[in-house]
C-alpha cells in the first residue's frame, strides 16, 4: 500500500473543517477510462474511480491512502487525464492497492498519483453546473442587477469570487444579499444543490416564493421584502432548517402545515404579513422551537399548539387569537400577547354527570309510584301533589336566581356611571388646561409666506437613517389616554363594525409634542410646505422626529371629522418602503391635525443643487444616478403596488430628501387626497405649475400617475443642469427650466453645455446621452407616450 501524507502533497495541513466537507462533497465520482488497445483490454480498463478519506489514527495529519489492482490501469489514467475524459475531478484515490512486486511498479504508480494530484488543484475551482443553472436563473429573475461578477449565462461563481457568493471547493454554500436594493422576482429556481444560508433580506423583491427550495437550507432569509402570495408547502422539505425569517412582506393566506419534519428548527419570525387562519397542527412537532414572532398578522383561532414547545421568545401581539391561554405560555418571561381578543375568564367545568336511576321493583302496596298498565312501559308516574310542590319549587329558584343577576347588572351599570361620570370631569380640566397652554404658544408664530414662492420643506431635511422595511418600535412619548395602536371604530346604523388598523403606530398628544419642540418655537421651525409648517421634535433620548402640522385648508378638507383622519393616518402608515418617508405617529386633539415622521438632518434634494452653502452636499454624476434610482423606485412602488394605485400629485426637489449615505427618501407620500380637493387644490396647482413642476394635462383638471412621471422629468432635468425649475433671474426665455431644456436635450454640442458646471466634465459622454433620453421620454407632453415608473427603473439600473 502506498502512503502519502496530504501535508506533502498539497503544502498545507488540512483542517478537521476540510475533512469533514470532503467526506459529505466527494461520491464516487467516476471516471470512465478508456485506454488504447483491444476491445477486450478497454472494457477491462474501464471502471470506477472512487474517493476514500482515512484519518490514521493516533496520527496529527490525515492520510490518503490510494490503490490498484490491474496494471492496465496505468494506461487508462493517463489517457484519461490527457484526452480531457474527466469532467468533474475533486480528489481521486483508488480502490484497494495491492502489493507490487517490482520496484518499477512502485515508480510508475507514484509518477501516475502526482500527475493525478496536480491535475486535481485545477479541477477543484470548476462551480458544479447545477450551482450555475440555478445562479443564473436567480440572477436573470432579479432583473440583472449590478452585483459584481455575476452573468446571466455561464461563468464560474466560486472561483471569479462573485459577489455575496460563498463556496466550499466547488459546490455554492451561502448567498448573501441582504440590503442590496434588489428587485424583481425570485423565480421558479432557486434549488442549489449544497446551499446551507440564503439571505435576501431587506431588498424590494416581489413575487411569490419559489415552490422549489433546496432541502440542504439551514438559514433563510427573505424578511423585509415586497413578497406576496402565500407560504409554500415545499417548506416541510427543508428538514435541515434551523432559521427562518419571512417578516415584513405581503404573504397572505394559511400558515401551511409543512412543519412536522422540521425539528431542528430553533427561530422562526413571520410577524408583519397578512396571514389569516389558525396555527397548523404541525407546529407541535417544532421541538426545538425557541424563538416565534407571529406579531402584526391577522392569526386566529387559539394557542394550544404551543404549549408543549421550548418557547423562550414568543410574540403574537396584533392578531385574532381568541380562548384561554395555555398557563405554559402565560409562565413565559418573555411573551407578548396585547391587541388579541382573548377570553381571559375561567370556564367552569362541567358538573358531573348524575347517576343513572336504579329500576327496583315497586311494592304495589307501600310505593307512592304506580308503574303504567302496559308491563313494557318504561314511564313512571308520580302523584299529582308531589309534582305540584316540586315545580312551584322549581319556579322560586329561578325567581330567585334571576333577581339576583337583575341586581347584580344594576349595581355595575351604577358604578360604571359614576366612573364615567369622574372621568369625564377629570378630561375637562385637563384638555382645558392644555388647550390654554397650546393656544398661547401658537399664537406667537404664524407663516404669511406667499403661495407662489418656493415655500416646499426647506433649509433642513426631516427624515433619519432607518434600515431598509425593517419596522421599528416608535419612542414611548406619552399617549392620549384609552387610545390604542389599533384603533377600532364602530359606525352608527351598521351592524358590522368597522376597523382602521393604522399599522400600529403612536398616538401623541399636543402636550408631549409641545415638549419636544419647545412648543412650535421659531429654533425647531424646519420649513413650509403646501399642507402647513414642518418642526423638529427632540426627544431626551437624543433622536428626532419631524412633526407636520396640518394647516387649515389641509384640515379643513376632512373638516372635524375625527374618523377620517384616522383613515388617512392609516393610509399612509401602509406604505412601507426604503425610499420613502414612514410615519411613526400621528395627534387628533383640539381640532388640531398632526403627522409625525422619521427626520434627516442632511437637508433636500433642492438645498444639495441650488445653495451656495460651502458646507452643502455636492453630488457627482454617479450620485445623481442614484438619487433618481432611489426617486424613480418610491415612485414605481407607489404606482405599481397599491389598488388604486397612490398619485404622488406633489413631487419635486423639495420632497426629495438626502439622509448621510445620500440615500433617497420621498416625503408627503399618501397626502394626495388633500392636494386634490378644495382650496388645496387650487393652491398647490398654482405652485407647481409657477415652479415648473406641473404636466400640461394639469392646467385641464387633470392630475394622473403620468403627471408624476412628467414632475420626475423635471427633477431629473434639475439633477443634469443644477438649475432650478423655475427661476425669475434668468432671462424671460431661460425662466421655466423644461421650456428651455426641451430643445437642447437631442442635440449632442447643446447637451454637454446644460450640463450642471460643478461636475467640472466629469461624467461619461454615454451616460449623458442615455440620463437625457429618460429625460425626454418623461417630459412629454402627451401623457400617454410617457413610460411607466417601472421602465424608467430598469432603465437607470441599466445605467449603474
Amino acid at each position: 500500500m502506498v502512503e502519502g501524507k496530504a501535508e506533502t502533497l498539497f503544502g498545507v495541513s488540512m483542517s478537521e473543517v476540510v475533512q469533514a466537507q470532503l467526506r459529505v462533497l466527494v461520491k464516487e465520482e467516476r471516471v470512465k477510462c478508456r485506454g488504447p488497445g483491444n476491445v477486450e483490454e478497454n472494457k477491462a480498463a474501464e471502471q470506477s474511480v472512487s474517493v476514500s478519506i482515512s484519518m490514521h489514527f493516533g496520527q496529527r495529519e490525515p492520510y490518503l491512502l490510494f490503490s490498484h489492482s490491474t496494471p492496465i490501469f496505468y494506461t487508462c489514467l493517463i489517457s484519461t487525464l490527457f484526452a480531457s475524459d474527466c469532467q468533474r475531478l475533486k480528489t481521486v484515490s483508488l480502490d484497494e492497492m495491492g502489493r507490487w512486486n517490482s520496484d518499477l511498479n512502485l515508480h510508475i504508480c507514484k509518477c501516475i498519483f502526482s500527475m493525478l494530484i496536480f491535475c486535481a488543484t485545477f479541477c477543484v475551482g470548476d462551480t458544479d453546473p447545477l450551482d450555475v443553472a440555478a445562479i443564473n436563473s436567480l440572477y436573470v429573475a432579479l432583473g440583472s442587477p449590478p452585483l459584481e461578477g455575476w452573468k446571466a449565462i455561464g461563468g464560474d461563481p466560486c472561483l471569479e469570487e462573485w459577489q455575496g457568493v460563498s463556496c466550499v471547493f466547488s459546490n455554492i454554500t451561502a448567498l448573501r444579499l441582504g440590503g442590496m436594493n434588489l428587485s424583481g422576482q425570485l423565480g421558479s429556481n432557486l434549488d442549489f444543490p449544497s446551499i446551507i444560508e440564503l439571505d435576501l433580506s431587506n431588498n424590494q423583491i416581489g413575487g411569490a416564493i419559489p415552490s422549489t427550495l433546496s432541502p440542504t437550507l439551514r438559514n433563510l432569509s427573505l424578511s423585509a421584502n415586497q413578497l406576496n402570495g402565500s407560504i409554500p408547502d415545499a417548506l416541510s422539505s427543508l428538514t435541515q432548517l434551523s432559521d427562518l425569517s419571512l417578516k415584513d412582506n405581503h404573504l397572505n393566506g394559511q400558515i401551511p402545515d409543512a412543519f412536522p419534519q422540521l425539528t431542528g428548527l430553533m427561530n422562526m419570525d413571520l410577524s408583519g404579513n397578512n396571514l389569516s387562519g389558525q396555527l397548523p397542527p404541525s407546529m407541535g412537532n417544532l421541538s426545538s422551537l425557541v424563538t416565534l414572532h407571529l406579531q402584526h398578522n391577522q392569526l386566529s383561532g387559539t394557542l394550544f399548539v404551543l404549549q408543549d414547545l421550548p418557547l423562550q421568545d414568543l410574540n403574537i401581539e396584533n392578531n385574532i387569537f381568541s380562548g384561554p391561554i395555555p398557563p405554559e405560555l402565560l409562565s413565559m418571561p418573555n411573551f407578548r400577547k396585547d391587541g388579541n381578543p382573548f377570553n381571559t375568564t375561567v370556564i367552569p367545568s362541567p358538573p358531573a354527570a348524575s347517576p343513572a336511576p336504579v329500576a327496583m321493583a315497586p311494592s304495589p302496596e307501600k310505593s307512592p309510584w304506580k308503574v303504567a298498565n302496559n308491563p313494557s312501559a318504561t314511564t313512571i308516574k308520580a302523584p299529582i301533589p308531589a309534582i305540584a310542590e316540586r315545580s312551584f319549587k322549581t319556579k322560586k329558584l329561578v325567581w330567585i336566581v334571576a333577581a339576583g343577576f337583575l341586581l347584580f347588572i344594576a349595581l355595575g351599570v351604577c358604578l360604571l356611571m359614576l366612573w364615567c361620570f369622574k372621568r369625564r370631569s377629570e378630561n375637562k380640566s385637563y384638555k382645558k388646561h392644555n388647550m390654554n397652554v397650546y393656544k398661547r404658544s401658537l399664537h406667537k408664530y404664524t407663516s404669511n409666506d406667499s403661495p407662489f414662492e418656493a415655500t416646499d420643506d426647506e433649509k433642513k431635511g426631516w427624515c433619519s437613517k432607518l434600515p431598509p422595511l425593517q419596522p421599528a418600535p416608535p419612542h414611548q412619548l406619552p399617549i392620549i389616554p384609552g387610545e390604542n395602536l389599533l384603533i377600532n371604530r364602530t359606525i352608527s346604523g351598521n351592524a358590522t363594525k368597522r376597523q382602521i388598523v393604522t399599522n400600529f403606530i403612536q398616538v401623541y398628544t399636543v402636550s408631549s409634542l409641545q415638549q419636544y419642540t419647545n412648543s412650535f418655537s421659531q429654533e425647531n421651525y424646519i420649513g413650509e410646505g403646501m399642507l402647513g409648517p414642518v418642526y423638529r421634535a427632540e426627544l431626551p433620548d437624543g433622536k428626532s422626529l419631524a412633526i407636520r402640522k396640518l394647516n387649515a385648508s389641509a384640515s379643513a378638507s376632512m373638516g372635524q371629522n375625527h374618523e377620517q383622519f384616522l383613515q388617512l393616518a392609516s393610509s399612509i402608515s401602509k406604505i412601507q418602503h426604503a425610499n420613502i418617508v414612514k410615519l411613526m405617529g400621528y395627534c387628533s386633539e383640539y381640532s388640531q391635525r398632526l403627522l409625525v415622521y422619521e427626520y434627516c438632518s442632511n437637508g433636500t434634494l433642492r438645498d444639495a443643487l441650488h445653495t451656495d452653502d460651502k458646507l452643502q452636499i455636492k453630488l457627482s454624476w454617479d450620485d445623481r444616478i442614484q438619487v433618481s434610482l432611489g426617486a424613480a423606485r418610491a415612485l414605481e412602488y407607489l404606482h405599481d403596488y397599491f389598488q388604486p394605485p397612490i398619485v404622488h400629485r406633489n413631487f419635486t426637489s423639495a420632497n426629495i430628501l438626502l439622509n448621510d449615505k445620500l440615500e433617497v427618501k420621498v416625503s408627503d407620500c399618501g397626502l394626495g387626497s388633500l392636494l386634490s380637493s378644495g382650496s388645496s387644490s387650487k393652491f398647490s396647482g398654482h405652485q407647481l405649475t409657477a415652479n415648473g413642476y406641473s404636466a400640461p394635462e394639469y392646467e385641464y383638471g387633470s392630475y394622473t400617475l403620468q403627471s408624476d412621471v412628467f414632475s420626475f422629468g423635471v427633477v431629473m432635468l434639475e439633477l443634469l443642469t443644477g438649475r432650478k425649475s423655475y427661476d425669475s433671474s434668468l432671462p424671460r426665455g431661460e425662466q421655466f427650466l423644461v421650456k428651455w431644456a426641451v430643445p437642447q436635450l437631442h442635440d449632442i454640442d447643446a447637451l454637454s453645455k446644460m450640463v450642471d458646471p460643478s461636475l467640472n466634465g466629469e461624467y461619461p459622454k454615454k451616460s449623458l446621452s442615455r440620463f437625457a433620453d429618460i429625460i425626454s421620454s418623461c417630459i412629454q407632453h402627451e401623457p400617454e407616450f410617457r413610460p411607466a415608473m417601472s421602465e424608467i427603473v430598469q432603465d437607470l439600473l441599466r445605467m449603474m
